[in-house]
């Protein structure tokens, strides 16, 4: 199994790094190991691809600081990540050739794509990413859990099977750029003189010109439908959290790639515990009694009741720590605690006999206040809280 370098050390920039300074320095990476300076050079074209897979990373927002977070571990397409490609030159070339002002097409003195190179300079379409928000349980957050969800959206016309055509007679290979969807001119360069690819004007880069429309989708390829689309959501996950199922977007125009589906976590809010991080907490309140003499008392957990043991003289305010009793990390055999925060129930009011026996109570030393459990308090919740 092949370790994943850093993406910001593949780019060469740091954590902190603008999203222009991030583009620049692809820029500099793809230029400098693009296939057509390094011909038959395999180490060169994975260092290529390596940079590719970093900045579609790093140039997205959501993808960026879930990478930040989680680091590779975020992105696996097992945990739901960002990034799920098998990365070849046809997708970097179709995805990221814009950011070189068009200087990703044939490079004169080094072999020539869209010419010698024989790799199809034709535009792909893309479709649009969807997004929806799933709503968690706390027991489903812990354990993770598989959803099925309906999703309203493009498809692929079945008619036409997405080509937009009406049968295999429908549409005609463009005379101007004969089927490559590029048409090439020879431009002035920083490698000196290099045929620049563009996008082909009469077919706006589909290599093909529709003669016969399909008539069920009127040449577009993709109708309205749903689909049922099934995730898988790994346990550890959290309210905010983005996920990516590749793919299960929109259909693309006319035989595309489709977009992503983009699932938005929320928390369903528990009665009892309260979430911080991968810890949970539970405000526990105890009788007098029971704080005097101890008790057995059950408490909620994600994975059912317990029973806990309150020791005899137990102080309000102490935290009780139930070790991997919280929620697991994303990607990860971590979990967090249990922590049960003591409150003794004070009663408002009491019957006549109830204050004698008060009373007579707060005469022994017993019931004395000790300073030093005061002192010991204030310590303890700050030790929790720092």
């Amino acid at each position: 199994m092949t370790t994943k370098r850093d993406f910001y050390e593949i780019l060469g920039v740091s954590k902190s790094a603008s999203k222009e300074e991030i583009k620049k320095a692809y820029r500099q990476k793809a230029i400098q190991f693009h296939p057509d300076k390094n011909p038959g050079d395999k180490e060169s074209e994975e260092k290529f691809k390596e940079a590719a897979e970093a900045y579609e990373v790093l140039s997205d927002d959501n993808k960026r600081a879930r990478y930040d977070q989680f680091g590779h571990a975020g992105m696996s397409n097992g945990g739901g990540g960002g990034y799920s490609h098998d990365w070849n030159m046809d997708d970097i070339f179709s995805q990221f050739g814009d950011i070189f002002g068009g200087h990703f097409g044939s490079f004169g003195g080094f072999g020539g794509f869209g010419g010698g190179g024989g790799r199809s300079g034709r535009r792909v379409a893309r479709g649009t990413d969807l997004r929806v928000k799933v709503k968690l349980t706390y027991s489903e957050i812990a354990t993770g859990v598989e959803k099925k969800i309906k999703v309203n959206k493009y498809v692929p016309c079945k008619e036409c099977n997405g080509t937009g055509a009406e049968g295999s007679s429908g549409y005609t290979t463009c005379t101007t750029c004969r089927g490559t969807g590029r048409v090439t001119q020879v431009v002035n360069s920083i490698f000196g003189q290099v045929q620049q690819a563009t996008t082909c004007p009469t077919c706006g880069g589909e290599g093909k010109i529709i003669t016969h429309k399909c008539k069920a989708c009127g040449g577009e390829g993709v109708v309205r439908d749903s689909e049922v689309i099934t995730i898988n959501i790994p346990a550890g996950v959290a309210e905010g959290m983005q996920l990516s199922v590749s793919g299960k977007g929109n259909a693309a125009r006319r035989g595309g790639v489709p977009g992503d589906l983009l699932v938005i976590i929320e928390e369903e809010k528990h009665p009892e515990l309260i979430r911080d991080g991968n810890d949970l907490i539970y405000n526990l309140n105890i009788s007098i009694p029971d704080a005097i003499l101890g008790a057995p008392i059950e408490i909620p957990t994600i994975d059912g009741k317990v029973k806990i043991k309150i020791e005899p003289g137990t102080q309000p305010g102490k935290i009780l720590r139930l070790r991997g009793k919280g929620l697991p990390e994303v990607n990860s055999y971590n979990r967090g605690d249990l922590l049960v925060a003591i409150n003794v129930y004070i009663p408002k009011s009491l019957s006549k006999d109830e204050k004698a026996i008060i009373e007579k109570m707060s005469k022994s030393p017993s019931f004395a206040p000790d300073p030093k459990e005061q002192s010991s308090f204030f310590e303890r919740m700050r030790g929790y809280f720092e």
